[in-house]
């Protein structure tokens, strides 16, 4: 490592106080700097923050957006989603491959270039699109690419701005309950304000709201508990790693609407008697960062955040940001807690609850950038307007994140008790075949399921919506997802671990043509058994592609059967015959 590398590296650990519960945020630093994370970047973050060489290994070797070894300068990252494909992005891949002259996965010996597939950006509504390393760029064309490497050629990625720029566009379709009426910086708070913590808390309860990232756990009762739980200190954690394939409104709400965020945060942090909450920024929306950290310190200027906010003496809160680096498991709340630690993002044995022992092992409450900015809208409208929209059980708006082969694509605030049907109707979308409601880890609604209400006790969702046309292959689709949950199994437990994997050769098969109705039942076990066996939600969630897809659309399996029995094309002695000249025996004696 070169003496001003290693001078850089012992700054970023002096700017977080060689605290190593930032060790997340050093390693950013680093790998924003260097372009990798050295063996000599290691040890002297080991040493910087009293941290074992190992502990960092395994935090830095965690994430995707972390690099051990180098890589080009300009790292180009195409999303890979059954959205992304059907758009065209397998056709932008081979573009920059014949402008680089290189394969997707490889780096340009001028290390110049990286160009990879990543799991997904949150561009559902606008691909093909590609995160070129901080900046997004949209609506990709094939005739772009050219113009795109050589304005980055004439630049040095690593030190210089971005050439090209971010190019996301407004995503919001439809504005509703949530989203249309006026709202000023600060309005939820005052609203507050009026009222003591505890009666604050009633009014979230009175609503019942409940969370919008797709557990539905009520939110009020989460309040309750962690101001009721002993603790030195009380936290807020806004979850903002939304990384469900096809989903994108917390994108939206955070570019567009971070004053009603950033309001319900600081509610929740008065709720609770907490001094200091925290947004988990996934790293796919970094461009974002400065335009957050701006209307942050607009509002420490402006008294709504830091010391005494709105005058009220001894209600001093404010918000930090923490960047992700690349890990679909942190969108899991206690994945989520172990990253903000520093940590590889592993799930936690539960109980004890965040509620309890959260952040830092103190009374913790995580709530979806939506759910947030719901409790910021109840505070200023009240608890019986926002209990008057939806249904019994589902009370309120949601925002839908809308992608595929539909006419209008994007984010649609609508209350809940819409149906399929009827949300087809808005976005432009009569032909649908079928719908991926909830993203990968929810369930592909066929036709006939098409009247279901979208809400909790029908059809629940946290808010991604996936259309495909009759032209769409379901089974591929769900073998798409598969690849997903592969790729982000966190490698903890087996039934996760090895269990996706299987799965996924399961639909490798299924979708060869290679599969009997043997191996269909064969997958249908192995898929009740991931999801009745993995540790935390994202195992669980897995085998929803394959079992759903096998519910609801027997007829697609049954077209894939060849026959009752396969028929090998090559025999065993054949497959053995190479084997058996090496070893010096007889490919016939090997095979008995």
């Amino acid at each position: 490592m070169m003496a001003n590398q290693g001078d850089a590296v012992r700054r970023f650990i002096a700017d977080v106080g060689g605290d190593r519960t930032r060790l997340l945020d050093i390693a950013l630093a680093v790998q924003k700097h260097a372009g990798y994370i050295s063996d000599e970047a290691v040890a002297l973050i080991a040493d910087g923050t009293g941290l074992h060489a190992v502990e960092v290994e395994d935090t830095v070797s965690f994430y995707a957006f972390l690099d051990r070894t180098p890589r080009g300068d300009c790292r180009i990252r195409l999303s890979r989603t059954p959205i992304s494909l059907i758009k065209g992005a397998s056709r932008i891949a081979a573009a920059f491959e014949a402008c680089l002259g290189i394969a997707i996965g490889e780096t340009t010996q001028d290390g110049r270039f990286t160009v990879e597939w990543t799991n997904d950006i949150g561009m559902a509504d606008q691909e093909p699109a590609a995160m070129i390393n901080s900046a997004v760029v949209t609506h990709l064309t094939e005739a772009d690419i050219p113009g795109i490497i050589a304005s980055l050629r004439s630049h040095t990625c690593g030190k210089n701005p971005f050439p090209v720029g971010s190019t996301v566009r407004p995503s919001l379709v439809q504005a509703g309950p949530l989203l249309a009426g006026p709202f000023a910086a600060g309005d939820g708070i005052r609203a507050a304000l009026a009222l003591s913590p505890d009666k604050v808390i009633e009014e979230i309860i009175r609503s019942r709201l409940r969370g919008r990232g797709g557990a539905g756990f009520p939110t009020g009762m989460k309040w309750r508990l962690t101001r009721k739980s002993a603790g030195r200190e009380h936290y807020i954690v806004c979850n903002a790693d939304e990384g469900e394939p096809g989903t994108f409104k917390d994108r939206m709400l955070l570019a567009d609407f971070p004053d009603l965020v950033v309001d319900g945060m600081t509610v929740a942090g008065y709720a609770l008697g907490a001094r200091e909450g925290i947004m988990y920024l996934r790293g796919e929306y970094t461009y974002l960062w400065s335009q957050l950290q701006t209307v942050l310190q607009t509002r420490r200027e402006a008294g709504l955040l830091g010391h005494a906010i709105c005058g009220r003496q001894n209600f001093d809160f404010d918000i930090r940001i923490q960047l992700g680096a690349g890990a679909y498991i942190c969108g899991e709340e206690s994945s989520l807690l172990e990253s903000l630690e520093g940590k590889r993002g592993a799930p936690r044995d539960r109980p004890p609850f965040p509620t309890e022992h959260g952040y830092l092992h103190q009374p913790t409450a995580i709530d979806n950038v939506e759910t947030l900015a719901c409790a910021a809208r109840i505070m200023v409208s009240g608890a019986d307007w926002f209990a008057g929209i939806g249904t019994k059980e589902s009370t309120g708006p949601k925002l839908l994140s809308v992608a595929g082969d539909c006419a209008r694509p994007g984010v649609y605030d609508v209350p809940f008790g819409l149906t399929i049907n009827e949300l087809l109707d808005r976005v432009g979308a009569p032909d649908a075949a079928f719908v991926q409601s909830s993203g990968p880890s929810g369930q592909a609604v066929s036709p006939k399921d098409f009247g279901r209400q979208i809400a909790y006790e029908d059809l629940s969702t946290g808010g991604s919506t996936m259309i495909f046309g009759a032209d769409r292959d379901v089974v591929d689709i769900a073998r798409q997802c598969m690849d997903f949950f592969v790729e982000e199994s966190c490698g903890w437990c087996t039934p996760c671990r090895v269990g996706t994997t299987l799965l996924k050769q399961g639909m490798d098969k299924i979708v060869g043509g290679r599969a009997t109705r043997a191996d269909m039942q064969a997958l249908a076990s192995m898929a009740n058994t991931v999801a009745r066996m993995s540790r935390c939600g994202l195992g669980q969630m897995a085998p929803n592609p394959v079992l759903t897809t096998m519910r609801d659309f027997p007829e697609h399996y049954e077209a894939r059967m060849r026959s009752e029995t396969f028929v090998p094309t090559v025999s065993l002695q054949d497959a053995l015959r190479e084997a058996s000249r090496i070893q010096g025996r007889e490919a016939s004696k090997a095979a008995s």
